[in-house]
């Protein structure tokens, strides 16, 4: 296709979406979320490290997973992103995705900017809870032991069978590894709206499963036949 042609076209790609209503926009938006995270979890379990990856999703009551989470700046820093919960019931099956961000801020000599991906393990009830609290800050919860590693897994095994949550990153720039030391989660109740077509609460999305939309199927069928045992 002609250069001109294919320009035409990407604006008149970019012109229907800014078309669309505010809501049907949102929607689309949440849904590229979506399409995001599962290509991050089929990433992740093709990883040299995936054999590990997969012991943890096994015994994981829920997962994060954060597609593009960047980090950059020069003295004072800042880290953000946008992601996706879900949780699997006692069968199995794992919910639609609750949808939430990450952010935090941090000072110190640093220049640089960091694009990783993030798949955080929640592995058991009492972390889950905490974590669906309309905010939660790693580190936060004396209470609960959270091992975070860098994009290689070797070291942190030990420390993640005892954790209650378990981050793992794949890192990409001048930064090394993660630390979300302080780091804030938040739910997005707006974009769970959006995306369910009604206004629905993280814990009857993943906890109930009350709520359904299709276009997470791929996602729902990623997880699942990744945490079958090998």
């Amino acid at each position: 296709m002609p250069k001109t042609h294919t320009r035409r076209f990407l604006l008149a790609g970019t012109a229907a979406l800014v078309a669309l209503p505010g809501a049907a926009r949102a929607a689309a938006e949440q849904q590229a979320l979506v399409d995001r995270a599962t290509l991050t979890v089929q990433e992740f379990m093709r990883d040299q490290h995936a054999a590990d990856i997969r012991s943890l999703l096994r015994r994981a009551r829920a997962v994060m997973v954060f597609p593009r989470v960047f980090r950059g700046g020069f003295i004072i820093g800042g880290e953000g992103g946008s992601g996706v919960l879900v949780a699997r019931d006692g069968a199995g099956n794992w919910s639609s995705p609750a949808f939430y961000g990450l952010a935090s801020g941090s000072i110190g000599l640093q220049i640089g900017v960091s694009d990783s991906q993030i798949m955080v393990f929640i592995m058991n009830d009492r972390a889950l809870q905490a974590v669906l609290q309309s905010q939660f800050k790693f580190g936060g919860d004396a209470s609960l032991a959270i091992a975070t590693i860098g994009a290689g897994i070797e070291g942190g095994t030990t420390a993640a069978m005892r954790a209650d949550i378990v981050a793992i990153s794949r890192s990409r720039g001048l930064y090394a590894g993660i630390s979300l030391e302080g780091s804030l989660v938040s739910r997005r109740n707006d974009d769970n709206a959006a995306y369910f077509g009604r206004p629905v609460s993280p814990e009857e999305i993943v906890l109930r499963m009350e709520a359904h939309n299709p276009g997470a199927d791929n996602l729902r069928a990623a997880l699942a036949a990744f945490s079958q045992a090998a």
